[in-house]
């Protein structure tokens, strides 16, 4: 999805949701369009973005949730963490599908026989080109796991 056309999505989906008086995902499209504005208008970047910059955008947030809903929980805070968990589904609807399991497995042995990597001494190397390779598409855990496993 391009740039524009994920903006439009996010003005569209702002509209409904104040429609709909749904305040959860309200909240969760704004802070979306807060932060991608942010990345946009700062310096390095100068007022644009690419899909792969969006991407990390919304993968931050992402993992901004993920960690909130876990103090929540780890607080005894439940009502506090639905509401982190609510605006997470919200947010990975605008992020693409991620590889996991036999996919991810596939994807990264793939791109190891493509550069030639064969040995454990070369795990840096593989992990700097697969992780841009599956930017935003697989989790960095998951893909160092699933490299170490492959060249060890």
């Amino acid at each position: 999805m391009s740039i524009e056309a994920l903006e439009a999505q996010l003005t569209e989906d702002m509209k409904t949701a104040m429609r709909a008086k749904d305040q959860v995902r309200l909240e969760a499209v704004r802070s979306i369009r807060a932060a991608l504005t942010t990345e946009k208008t700062s310096a390095a970047n100068q007022g644009s973005l690419n899909e792969a910059q969006a991407i990390a955008v919304l993968q931050r947030l992402k993992k901004q949730r993920v960690e909130s809903a876990e103090i929540f929980n780890a607080q005894d805070r439940k009502d506090l963490a639905e509401v982190e968990e609510a605006q997470l589904a919200v947010i990975q609807g605008y992020l693409p599908a991620a590889l996991e399991g036999a996919e991810l497995t596939a994807a990264v042995r793939d791109l190891l026989a493509q550069h030639g990597f064969t040995s454990a001494a070369q795990f840096g190397q593989a992990m700097g080109l697969i992780s841009k390779a599956l930017a935003g598409r697989a989790d960095g855990k998951a893909v160092s796991a699933e490299v170490k496993a492959l060249l060890g």
